[in-house]
């Protein structure tokens, strides 16, 4: 076993704070890194010492693998744990840091490698006899080639970037008359994204749940699922709303999707927290779609459902411990609602808000958990993703879930930006949802985001527009307009 005593925490925001706090738990110090944007930064706070890793830019600071280990080693660190997004999926970034002598906290490269290649993931996934969406079985780099397999399988399809995922690279396409560009666009994203401008094509399944399993691996050989998370409320191929377990989920399917994922990992010799994806029609029929070997941003409703820390499993993990629990100690209580607290517009196709928070109130109220990264005074940079916080919330049942989930809201109270506070509202309001039939289209098909319906809930959460007015001044960058928005 290899005890860590020190812990470099490779990110920033709510999940860096997440993990210090779970560290401390376990008598861990923690070292954050922090860019010169993030400079006095919530996760700074929080962490036990903290080191600058160099300028606001993430391929400057956050994405800088060398610098990242250098700090650790001078800091004599033990391990370092990526969080989510930035290196976490980067299979060399896990191979130098056990060069150097670190833990790596999370799975081994070659399978960071082998499911992190979508392909290939796909084709693991086949040898095992787990059902695929119609598609191609190798990348592809011209439009010809790609015209011709999607006229084959057939009208809608999806591109999908072979190298990552975050809906980079990622277009629908109705007819061949609009292919080649959207193949354009898709392979150019990709390669700006990710260095690989290859895509797949997929069939496009038009309105299916999209359900995960979260899977955690010990080093000794024990792989276990903690069940599943419905994320099907999506804008723009993101998360919006995650909840677990997921609605309207047979006894049946649960089995057979929780076994697959459970193939999957043990194939594939993974160690450490997981997420295996799944697209499930209206006929139960699913879908093997991808697997994201990290911490999952929808992680903490999991958490509420089974009383388990992931964090603190997962650096139980890396030292070598075995696993504390078996799958017949493991059982779903209750029901679990977690929001993504944007600083976006909805009502601007959710264009990020830039500026000063000015004022911030988290709820005060029980079962409800706030996983934040920001405090009033704090500025939303233009430079990383403008989530705030996550309001995860917890019921007996999902019905109560619900009802918690819109008094939690109508208590947040954050003024200065905007934010998706009363779009969560919202749909936690529609009937659909209320009843577990929403679908990846829910959001499409349910909102004209030209007038949030805010009689739902009462929120002060207004722009200003003198903070708009000097940041645009400063950074000379219309950070007002959704079509600036949707090129980067």
């Amino acid at each position: 076993m290899n005890k860590i005593q020190r812990l470099l925490i490779a990110n920033r925001g709510e999940i860096a704070v997440r993990i210090a706090r779970s560290a401390r738990k376990r008598g861990i110090e923690t070292l954050a890194i922090y860019s010169d944007a993030d400079r006095n930064a919530l996760h700074v706070a929080v962490a036990d010492h903290a080191v600058n890793i160099g300028p606001p830019p993430s391929r400057d600071s956050y994405l800088r693998s060398d610098l990242i280990i250098e700090q650790a080693l001078k800091h004599q660190c033990d391990a370092i744990h990526p969080g989510y997004g930035f290196l976490s999926e980067d299979p060399s970034f896990a191979r130098e840091v056990k060069k150097n002598g670190l833990l790596f906290v999370g799975p081994d490269e070659s399978s960071i490698a082998l499911m992190g290649d979508k392909l290939a993931a796909k084709k693991l996934a086949a040898r095992l006899e787990i059902p695929l969406v119609p598609g191609s079985d190798d990348p592809i780099t011209h439009p010809e080639e790609a015209i011709s397999f999607a006229q084959e399988i057939g009208f809608p399809v999806m591109l999908k970037a072979a190298g990552g995922g975050g809906g980079k690279g990622m277009r629908i396409v109705y007819d061949a008359n609009d292919f080649i560009s959207a193949f354009e666009r898709s392979s150019s994203e990709a390669l700006q994204s990710f260095g690989n401008g290859a895509v797949f094509i997929e069939k496009y399944i038009e309105s299916p749940k999209h359900i995960e399993v979260q899977i955690l691996a010990d080093q000794h050989g024990s792989v276990l699922h903690l069940f599943e998370r419905d994320c099907s409320v999506q804008r723009r191929h993101q998360k919006v709303i995650e909840e677990a377990p997921a609605p309207i989920m047979s006894a049946r399917l649960r089995s057979k999707i929780t076994d697959a994922a459970i193939k999957l990992a043990k194939a594939s010799n993974y160690v450490n927290a997981g997420t295996v994806e799944f697209l499930v029609d209206g006929a139960d029929t699913f879908y093997f779609l991808e697997m994201n070997t990290r911490l999952q941003v929808e992680h903490p409703v999991t958490e509420m459902i089974t009383g388990l820390d992931l964090v603190q499993l997962q650096l139980s993990v890396a030292e070598g411990l075995p696993l504390p629990i078996q799958q017949e100690d493991l059982h779903i209580k209750g029901h679990s609602i977690e929001l993504r607290v944007y600083a976006e517009d909805p009502k601007s196709d959710f264009v990020p808000s830039i500026g000063q928070i000015e004022h911030y109130q988290e709820p005060d109220l029980t079962n409800v958990r706030i996983d934040s990264g920001f405090r009033q005074g704090d500025e939303i940079s233009i430079y990383y993703d403008p989530m705030i916080a996550k309001l995860i919330v917890y019921g007996a049942n999902r019905k109560m879930a619900i009802e918690k989930m819109i008094e939690a809201i109508q208590k947040f109270e954050v003024r200065g930006v905007e934010t998706t506070l009363a779009f969560g509202a919202s749909v936690c309001a529609n009937e659909v949802f209320a009843q577990g039939k929403h679908t990846t289209r829910f959001v499409q098909d349910a909102f004209d985001f030209t007038e949030i319906p805010r009689e739902h809930v009462q929120i002060i959460s207004e722009i200003s527009k003198q903070v708009y007015r000097k940041k645009n001044q400063q950074l000379k960058v219309p950070y007002t307009s959704v079509d600036w928005y949707k090129k980067q």
